[in-house]
């Protein structure tokens, strides 16, 4: 297998809302900010794919406005996942394993503030027994957390402290949307409080892969891919623990994260309580620093917020804050469907 890394990362500052800015305007500058940071231009990529929701857009084909951003003529290799932008790294990194290509472009997006994302999200659930129902996302995540707090798993107290802690951190990143300690409000949907669950905003984010020497040529401390895997649990909530998460658990043993241990961990958990589900299926102990950027609770773009967590996770390593770093990326309700990657620095 070729050695494949993340060279470069780039994300948008992420708002509330963005009435005055296209998807492609979101896009734009962050694709120039990745570029610019390995010396690439377009003609230079050998493949781009990109991650993103018709249903956000409320359009079909919405992402073939976006290729505007990243200029497709002349005609470029390109694909595109109805996903987070997770997903669309883990289809180029195949891509670059294979020798089709040495550098890749991935890209994902999401514009969250134009309609009810909590609405938008019931579409992913059973057409025939459960979406009906109109059971919205931070409801199904409140049955989550009141099943660990059922099971003595967790507490209101314990969950305000996951917000405090990944809001608090958030206060060192630039780009997010929720920076600093807060208060946890009142009840959404209990037990979850407003500072349990994900602002709704607008946001971009893209990351460069290269194989080879030419990573290092692109970048002076690569991220390297040392295993990634995806795996899903059954469409049908009533037939899942949610208080546990066996396909995050086995995408991290076949992307071989238990293999030795991570000091840092940037996890997609939207929902305070899904980093307590996290925390115990991903095995990370007290000793690994969970989410430093802030995570989804401090800025959460749908389509693109597991995208940023491969990314951050890349950017520590390229900086030489971390040595091995565990990024996870996830879709559908309560942790339905889980990506788990394992990046390395070489030794310095």
């Amino acid at each position: 297998m070729r050695d494949v890394a993340i060279v470069a990362f780039a994300q948008s500052d992420h708002l509330r809302r963005t009435d005055e800015f296209s998807e492609v305007e979101i896009v734009m500058p962050v694709l120039h900010r990745v570029l610019a940071q390995t010396g690439l231009r377009t003609s230079d990529i050998g493949f781009t794919c990109s991650g993103s929701s018709d249903y956000l857009a409320g359009r079909a084909f919405s992402f073939t406005m976006t290729l505007d951003g990243v200029g497709a003529w002349p005609p470029i290799s390109e694909s595109h996942v109805e996903m987070d932008g997770a997903w669309a790294l883990y289809e180029a990194w195949v891509k670059l394993l294979t020798g089709e290509a040495d550098t890749a472009l991935v890209y994902s997006y999401g514009k969250s503030s134009p309609g009810s994302v909590r609405d938008v999200l019931t579409r992913q659930l059973d057409p025939y027994y459960v979406a009906p129902l109109w059971p919205d996302s931070v409801a199904l995540a409140a049955l989550q957390a009141q099943a660990l707090i059922d099971a003595g798993e967790t507490d209101e107290a314990a969950l305000a402290g996951v917000a405090a802690r990944s809001r608090g951190d958030a206060a060192d990143n630039p780009h997010a949307q929720l920076p600093g300690v807060r208060p946890q409000g009142d009840y959404l949907v209990r037990p979850l409080r407003t500072g349990d669950c994900p602002p709704v905003g607008d946001g971009a984010a893209a990351v460069v892969l290269a194989a080879g020497d030419r990573a290092r040529e692109l970048c002076e401390r690569p991220a390297w891919i040392r295993g990634i895997d995806h795996r899903i649990e059954a469409h049908s909530l009533g037939v899942r623990d949610l208080t546990d998460s066996p396909s995050a658990r086995l995408a991290a043993e076949r992307a071989g994260a238990f293999e030795r241990p991570v000091d840092t961990a940037e996890l997609h958990a939207p929902f305070t309580s899904q980093e307590v589900v996290l925390r115990k299926a991903l095995r990370l102990g007290d000793g690994v620093r969970i989410n430093p950027s802030g995570g989804a609770l401090a800025a959460n773009p749908v389509m693109a917020a597991g995208l940023i967590r491969l990314g951050e996770a890349a950017a520590r390593i390229h900086r030489g804050e971390s040595d091995r770093a565990l990024a996870h990326a996830t879709s559908g309700p309560c942790l339905q469907q889980n990506l788990v990657a394992v990046l390395e620095g070489e030794a310095q």
